[in-house]
């Protein structure tokens, strides 16, 4: 016969068996998150190769594909997962901040997570300028959160523990994950939720290694900035990122909030029309850039890293221009990978004028300070970068151009784009009367 417990020991029990359920649910949440973004980046790379298979046979389909393609996306979205248009950060974001379960399922749930995955691979196989990333955390988001709908105290830390994971498992890079988590998605350091993300990150990391295999996304570099005159670039590279980040969040966002004006009514009146006219705009960059700005923007760039090449020198502003109609066209698709993308030809472009810098090292400048400027998260922006090209001797001069960039882009846009576009998820659940808490 077993000693009976005491009223105490009862008590320890039940504390102890509900921290073990707690962090089993993080890891098996992590665990899934991972799963989830390494299937997400293999879709995502079949669909952008499908798309490579039909500029093939002409070039000039896209004058017809991406418009009626952006058309559908935009018409699924609205008829069948609301809230799973554009990055899907804003959409995590916001929900940690409700406190209604309806409301935080309306932003996060396997059903927006399920039209989130075929409406962001649809987008890609239609070659839009939009990436997996942003996706992959509201996926993540939306998996922690049906894990945990047994505890709803626990949803808020859930949702950042997936959105953590989700960044980590999607570029590989475990480090990023956690900050991307405590900087941009919480904007506050808490030790005990803390620790958990991380357990949800480690978990994310591992699967994600088990499955895709240790790599670096952009692959392994080396190159620094080997002579004093070749620091100029660091602030010219913050400057011009920096302003180019803030002035893309601020369209985005001015778009999102609507004008209170004809063209403002005529585009809420007949988005589906919108979102055709963009995909038009985006296949016309396409054309003119020699079809080089669809998609991600991943293999462009870490073709220019490995070999050292240049950027075509309109790379840069026609990627900003095709991602910018893809962010306000209604479409789901992040921004993440397109932003290293249009840093790297704003990078590139800079290098121009330093004749025996290191291209790679300006082109990495150019990607920290434009994503800086367009998240306004400068410590995310600089370990992602340093993680994705393992390349730690850029540290300093990574973080120098990164927090140069913020400052540049908040005198543009005073508030990241994530943040402000997460406001009007917030008010539109909340009603105009009621507060978030």
């Amino acid at each position: 016969m077993l000693w009976p417990l005491s009223t105490r020991h009862k008590r320890l029990f039940r504390l102890t068996s509900a921290r073990w359920q707690r962090r089993t649910i993080f890891v098996l949440g992590g665990i899934g998150v991972g799963a989830a973004a390494v299937a997400l980046a293999q879709l995502a790379d079949l669909a952008q190769h499908a798309f490579g298979l039909l500029l093939a046979e002409s070039r000039y389909a896209v004058l017809a594909v991406t418009p009626l393609g952006f058309m559908l996306s935009a018409y699924l979205t609205v008829r069948l997962f609301p809230n799973a248009q554009g990055s899907g950060i804003p959409q995590a974001i916001a929900a940690r901040h409700l406190t209604d379960q309806t409301a935080r399922a309306n932003l996060v749930s396997i059903r927006i997570a399920v039209g989130k995955i075929i409406l962001t691979l649809f987008g890609l196989l239609c070659g839009g300028s939009v990436g997996r990333e942003g996706p992959t955390v509201q996926v993540g988001a939306s998996i922690m959160f049906a894990l945990g709908r047994v505890s709803p105290r626990r949803q808020p830390g859930l949702i950042l523990a997936g959105a953590a994971a989700g960044v980590a498992a999607a570029f590989n890079t475990p480090l990023a994950g956690i900050v991307f988590g405590i900087e941009e998605m919480s904007r506050a350091f808490e030790t005990r939720t803390s620790s958990l993300i991380i357990a949800a990150v480690i978990a994310a990391g591992l699967t994600s290694l088990a499955l895709a295999g240790n790599y670096a996304y952009f692959g392994s570099s080396a190159m620094t900035l080997a002579r004093g005159a070749d620091w100029l670039a660091v602030p010219a590279c913050g400057v011009v990122g920096g302003l180019a980040g803030g002035l893309f969040s601020r369209v985005v966002i001015a778009m999102a909030r609507g004008f209170r004006n004809p063209l403002g009514a005529a585009i809420k009146s007949h988005p589906l029309w919108f979102a055709f006219a963009c995909g038009l705009a985006v296949a016309i960059c396409g054309l003119v850039s020699g079809d080089t700005i669809y998609g991600t923007g991943y293999a462009q760039v870490k073709a220019a890293l490995d070999h050292s090449a240049p950027l075509p020198q309109d790379f840069g502003i026609l990627k900003l221009l095709a991602t910018t109609f893809a962010a306000i066209s209604g479409v789901p698709g992040g921004i993440f990978s397109p932003s290293l993308a249009v840093g790297a030809g704003i990078g590139s472009n800079i290098a121009s004028f330093f004749h025996d810098a290191p291209l790679g090292a300006i082109m990495l400048l150019g990607m920290v300070s434009y994503f800086a400027g367009v998240v306004q998260a400068p410590i995310t922006a600089f370990v992602i970068v340093t993680e994705m090209t393992d390349n730690h001797g850029m540290v300093v001069p990574l973080m120098a151009a990164a927090l140069i960039a913020h400052a540049t882009s908040r005198m543009i846009c005073e508030e990241g784009i994530y943040h402000a576009l997460a406001k009007g998820f917030i008010e539109r659940a909340t009603g105009p009367n009621e507060k978030e808490s």
